[in-house]
């Protein structure tokens, strides 16, 4: 028998689930609707706040299978939908930036860019973002500048003044409170 943590069986799975964050989630499902989507997210707030949460979910609604315009919300049971909730998507990576913060992950990050993805998007989400060190942010900053059109970034922080000004300028912001 598998045990899974009461935060993450509880964890919000659509826009709609997630609580007291909805100047964002309504903001996120209306560029999904109007096809105005950023090619680089920063999600800033207090630990606890749904920055990594929504981030996933955003992951799920860009690569859903069942994706409607109208109705920007993922369906959860799709394959791709499957897949990102259980971690197994080649379209979506998750990085811890605690613990991958140098510029070898960087690097290996910006080759994985270079690959088409399998659904519509690829979705690189950096969890600590403000922990990569200088170096790394300098290797990431490239590839901010210049993404394909299939790749969207997704930096969540609970600290955004430690990032360099070149890389916040490049992302669309999102307070969490």
């Amino acid at each position: 028998m598998s045990y899974l943590v009461l935060a993450r069986k509880c964890r919000p799975q659509t826009f709609e689930e997630v609580v007291a964050q909805e100047h964002i989630t309504e903001t996120l499902k209306s560029a999904i609707e109007k096809d105005r989507l950023a090619h680089a997210y920063l999600f800033c707030g207090p630990r606890g706040t749904g920055k990594t949460t929504t981030a996933r979910i955003l992951a799920k609604a860009l690569n859903c299978q069942s994706f409607d315009r109208a109705t920007p919300t993922p369906c959860g049971t799709c394959d791709s939908c499957v897949a990102i909730a259980g971690s197994r998507s080649p379209d979506v990576l998750e990085i811890d930036g605690a613990s991958n913060r140098g510029i070898a992950e960087i690097q290996a990050l910006r080759e994985r860019v270079q690959y088409a993805p399998q659904g519509r998007y690829k979705v690189f989400i950096i969890d600590e973002v403000h922990m990569l060190t200088k170096e790394a942010f300098n290797a990431l900053l490239k590839t901010l500048e210049e993404p394909p059109g299939y790749v969207t970034f997704i930096f969540a922080t609970t600290e955004p003044h430690k990032l360099p000004p070149t890389i916040t300028s490049r992302c669309q912001r999102y307070d969490f409170r």
